[in-house]
């Protein structure tokens, strides 16, 4: 009796120190494990922000349905990098350039089918690098006649200003970019004047995942009034990945053209991979 009361204490007391041992090995993991979720939602917060000091290559895949008299499918796919400049202590130069690739069927009777690249659009924002929950950035944008096809731009050289401003209060990041561009030189038969406002609110969740809503809005300021305006709304969810070494945003999201020039894309479905080269 005696022996088994005695077997039982020790296996009692070499639990308990295992128990003991083990408190700070699980308090360490848990920490790790609770600084690896920060790190991915810190991360996840610089992606949805224009001009973070990030290195990143987006390709942004754009499936705009219901288009023309036919109803068909346009694809776009944006290749748009983004590279830091540091200028100076306080400013930063941040670059964006999208590259747009576009397979367009043909979208009315008599009107051909084209594939190609379109007009590349780069834009550059100065911004202070010591920003903190208020964030914003500035600069010129323009757009040049690359696209292989007539149909794929607008055969003419356009620029104008470009702004990006946002907020980043907890788990939110809230904010807007704007430009205005005028055509100055080309062949295209049509001037160009537009604006593009793309407003954006991200709300991060644990574990990188983040719920988003960007909807692009476009005004042709040289088309009559009712065609004038494209306005999109709707959302979607992203998750902040890793490659081995290598950290990826991922997102989809959809949208409704709740204003549109007639016969226009009616609905889209925006699918984005993200590839990340923190510094």
């Amino acid at each position: 009796m005696a022996r088994t009361y005695l077997a039982t204490s020790t296996l009692g007391m070499l639990a308990l120190i295992a128990a003991l041992a083990l408190c700070p090995v699980l308090g360490a993991a848990r920490a790790a494990s609770a600084a690896a979720d920060d790190s991915e939602t810190d991360l996840a917060k610089k992606t949805q922000n224009p001009v973070a000091d990030l290195i990143s290559v987006p390709l942004q895949s754009n499936f705009n349905f219901n288009t023309g008299t036919k109803d068909e499918m346009v694809y776009v796919l944006n290749v748009q990098p983004v590279i830091p400049i540091k200028l100076t202590e306080d400013l930063n130069l941040i670059t964006r350039t999208i590259m747009p690739i576009i397979n367009q069927p043909s979208l009315f009777d008599g009107m051909e089918s084209a594939f190609g690249m379109g007009d590349i659009n780069p834009s550059f924002f100065f911004s202070p690098s010591k920003s903190t929950s208020f964030i914003w950035g500035a600069g010129p944008t323009f757009t040049f006649p690359t696209a292989t096809n007539r149909l794929l731009g607008a055969g003419k050289y356009s620029l104008g200003p470009a702004a990006v401003a946002l907020v980043m209060k907890g788990p939110w990041v809230v904010g807007a970019l704007m430009n205005q561009q005028w055509s100055v030189a080309g062949w295209g038969h049509k001037d160009v004047n537009v604006m593009l406002i793309q407003p954006f609110i991200n709300y991060n969740l644990e574990h990188g995942w983040y719920l988003t809503s960007s909807p692009i809005m476009t005004a042709d300021w040289t088309a009559r009034a009712s065609d004038q305006w494209t306005v999109p709304v709707g959302a979607g969810v992203g998750k902040l990945l890793k490659l081995g070494p290598l950290p990826i945003n991922t997102s989809l999201a959809g949208y409704y053209n709740a204003d549109r020039p007639k016969d226009s894309s009616q609905w889209q479905l925006r699918f984005q991979i993200q590839f990340l080269f923190p510094k």
